[in-house]
């Protein structure tokens, strides 16, 4: 798995051993950033604040950082997915940049100060068919995690059945195999 644009492009980024990982692979990472560039109202990356929800490796994050992102923090409950991102963000030079929190997204409570005033852009990647992604959506929503108008990028399997939370309009959908990526705009009531 590698940084596919941007300064890092190129750089191979680390997989725990004997975990049983999916990461988001380069084709379908290419996508996700081309589709936020062309209609999503990121043309440019420069200076946001990213979450890598569901982060595993940080795959997500990183490329997000590669391409210009301010910050990015990593939310995982797996502590060997937590220390693989820190071993990442070493190699690739972006620990001053970077966060990894052991942190339930679907029971997340209120941000540290590390998020400030809330994420810009947030990828939700949670294991596919265990019913996670609504309930970290609307969590991370409610306790304070998401800037207004902040886009969240959702990765689900083709066969989950999925409706976003109150207040995520979707913004783009597409299918690449057996993923389905869908794009959204937070907007707070």
């Amino acid at each position: 798995m590698r940084i596919v644009a941007g300064k890092h492009r190129g750089r191979t980024l680390k997989a725990p051993h004997g975990w049983p990982v999916r990461p988001t692979g380069d084709r379908v990472r290419e996508a996700i950033f081309n589709l936020l560039q062309h209609g999503c109202g990121l043309d440019n990356l420069a200076g946001i604040s990213v979450a890598d929800v569901f982060a595993g490796t940080g795959a997500l994050g990183f490329e997000a950082l590669s391409r210009g992102a301010a910050q990015a923090v990593f939310i995982d409950t797996n502590p060997s997915a937590i220390a693989t991102i820190r071993d990442n963000a070493g190699l690739l030079g972006e620990g001053e940049r970077t966060a990894a929190l052991r942190i339930d997204a679907c029971h997340p409570g209120s941000p540290p100060a590390v998020v400030a005033a809330g994420f810009q852009l947030v990828f939700f990647d949670p294991p596919y068919d265990q019913n996670l992604l609504i309930p970290a959506m609307a969590a991370l929503a409610e306790d304070g995690w998401l800037a207004a108008s902040a886009i969240a990028v959702t990765e689900t399997s083709q066969r989950e059945a999925f409706v976003a939370p109150n207040q995520f309009s979707l913004i783009k959908e597409r299918r690449y195999g057996s993923t389905r990526i869908m794009i959204y705009r937070w907007e707070p009531g």
